[in-house]
């Protein structure tokens, strides 16, 4: 490690894609409930477009024209379109509830555990993800997600890439910019948090798209640490 990076206290993690595999997890989900059913449809499809409508949606608040909306509501209105797109009528609200929380349900890349319980010992470690606090919560007890705290865009009523998140969360673990690094597979994430003065940990997850689905893994050369997985991630970090 760096005498640079020896200042760092916390590590903040994006949850979707870097930490667990949102894609994968979906479309296991959705191919239980299609057999349940006795139904097939494109659950790979159905993943995609689900996490397709996320941004669009967090946009529609930006702009005024939603008001503050939480992520599990967000991605609700998102199922009521794809319910429809992909014909699968006649679900109750029960039913409905349960398929929206398949997002609290999500399972970790399979070093991530292990790689968090590593740098857990070392460092103080938060999610500072989109997903509401609930879901946060929920997700990180099913998948054995060894947080010390749980920090979402919820508790400053933004989303990332907006400043107000970074800083909330910084503010929120009583330190400095440059003590708190921002760990995530997301270059975009990575450069909003670069801009609050955070430090940054690139990490890969070249299969979050799944096959045939290129991911731009070639990290900005500002990026502080650049980890193939979490167990590089906790190697370069000392952990």
């Amino acid at each position: 490690m760096s005498k640079s990076l020896s200042g760092v206290i916390a590590l903040t993690f994006d949850v979707f894609g870097t930490v667990t595999d949102w894609r994968g997890s979906i479309i296991a989900e959705m191919e239980g409930f299609g057999k349940e059913k006795g139904i097939s449809r494109d659950w790979a499809g159905f993943a995609d477009s689900w996490r397709g409508g996320y941004r669009p949606s967090m946009d529609r608040v930006r702009r005024g024209d939603l008001p503050w909306t939480n992520i599990d509501a967000l991605h609700r209105v998102i199922l009521e379109q794809l319910l429809v797109e992909f014909q699968l009528p006649g679900l109750s609200d029960e039913q409905k509830d349960h398929l929206n929380r398949v997002w609290h349900r999500l399972m970790p890349w399979p070093d991530s555990v292990q790689g968090l319980t590593r740098l857990k010992k070392r460092y103080i470690i938060a999610t500072l993800s989109n997903g509401n606090m609930a879901l946060l919560v929920n997700m990180g007890k099913n998948a054995g997600l060894p947080w010390d705290c749980v920090l979402s865009g919820e508790l400053f009523k933004h989303y990332k890439r907006d400043p107000e998140v970074y800083r909330g969360a910084v503010a929120l673990l009583g330190l400095r910019p440059e003590q708190v690094m921002m760990v995530a597979a997301h270059k975009d994430d990575l450069q909003a948090a670069q801009r609050t003065g955070m430090r940054t940990g690139f990490v890969s997850r070249p299969r979050e798209f799944g096959p045939g689905r290129p991911v731009d893994a070639t990290p900005a050369p500002s990026f502080d640490v650049v980890a193939m997985d979490f167990l590089d991630l906790a190697d370069k970090l000392g952990a």
